[in-house]
């Protein structure tokens, strides 16, 4: 069951820093995004927070799945709820992710396609340097879909 979340978001915050390493840019966010849990059985498996970025634009700002829970499909089912949730509602979706061969491969499957880059994104907004797939994101890729 996917449901959406209104108050107390940051009590997910062990799951948000999944997706986001840093407690002060998921702040930039939370509270104007709309947040989706994924959950079965009463246990929340994964989550998504998706902001409006106005004219009809909408960005996943994060998605994360519990570790255990990683692989089955629940970061794809969420992914394809909110592009249904927001299709009447807007145009695009949009989702900011790292260079990373863990992260852009699975929004591509999702059907999102690279549109640009933002430079140096990861050295000039975190504090510390952060790796995926043993690779340091510096460039922001972002990946665009049509709703």
């Amino acid at each position: 069951m996917i449901k959406q979340i209104f108050e107390h978001k940051k009590r997910f915050l062990h799951l948000l820093l999944l997706a986001d390493e840093q407690e002060d840019m998921i702040d930039q966010y939370l509270e104007r995004g709309e947040m989706f849990v994924l959950e079965i059985d009463g246990e929340v498996k994964a989550l998504c927070v998706v902001t409006n970025e106005g004219e009809g634009v909408f960005e996943i700002k994060n998605l994360a799945v519990k570790p255990s829970e990683q692989r089955k499909g629940y970061g794809k089912r969420l992914v394809q709820f909110v592009c249904e949730h927001y299709k009447n509602k807007g145009h695009t979706m949009l989702v900011g992710t790292g260079d990373s061969p863990l992260t852009i491969p699975f929004y591509q499957a999702c059907g999102f396609t690279i549109s640009h880059q933002i430079d140096d994104f990861f050295i000039r907004h975190y504090d510390q340097p952060i790796y995926e797939g043993g690779k340091q994101l510096i460039h922001m890729i972002i990946l665009k879909k049509t709703l």
